[in-house]
């Protein structure tokens, strides 16, 4: 099995494999155009949106955007995100139509080893993470791997996310708590 095949089935992986190290390097160098170009009009951004993710819908993203390897991420219609956004994709991200990610906010699918002498071998592993239509998430919030969020919930500015959020739902604090249901 390549190391990206069991990137691709949540297993452990060697992230210094050839490979990803060159599908990272490539996203990388999207992502520098994206950043670097300035404001974009909207057909070029999306030509290099259709470049950098697996799946795009219409999308904005501000700069400065940031992802491991791009092809991982799938963005619904009506996508926007605000400046400093980080995405680490080593798993599958999936964000519905019409989701607002807020400045700053960072979507994490990467974990490793809690053991430090498995630590110190490099292995990651990926745990998808899945936000629903129309979600918002605030600026600073911190969303971590193998978290879903349902359609229309809303996640409070500097919120760190370690648990699936039901939908419409408003979630806060560290770690984010339902706060309320939304009408």
């Amino acid at each position: 099995m390549t190391e990206q095949e069991k990137m691709a089935a949540a297993l452990w992986f060697n992230p210094a494999d050839k490979a990803l190290a060159q599908q990272r390097k490539t996203a990388k160098a999207l992502c520098v155009q994206m950043n670097q170009q300035g404001p974009l009009p909207f057909k070029a951004h999306q030509q290099l949106a259709g470049q950098l993710f697996g799946k795009v819908g219409s999308c904005y993203i501000e700069p400065h955007f940031f992802c491991d390897y791009g092809n991982n991420i799938e963005l619904g219609q009506n996508f926007y995100a605000n400046h400093n956004c980080i995405i680490l994709d080593a798993a599958k991200v999936s964000i519905g139509d019409d989701v607002l990610l807020g400045p700053a906010v960072q979507i994490y699918t990467v974990t490793h080893p809690l053991d430090a002498t498995q630590r110190k071998t490099g292995l990651e592993q990926g745990k998808a993470v899945t936000i629903g239509n129309s979600v918002w998430v605030g600026g600073g919030a911190i969303i971590l791997p193998g978290v879903t969020i349902g359609e229309g919930a809303v996640i409070a500015a500097g919120a760190v996310v370690t648990k699936d959020v039901p939908a419409y739902v408003l979630v806060a604090g560290n770690p984010a708590k339902v706060i309320k249901t939304l009408d």
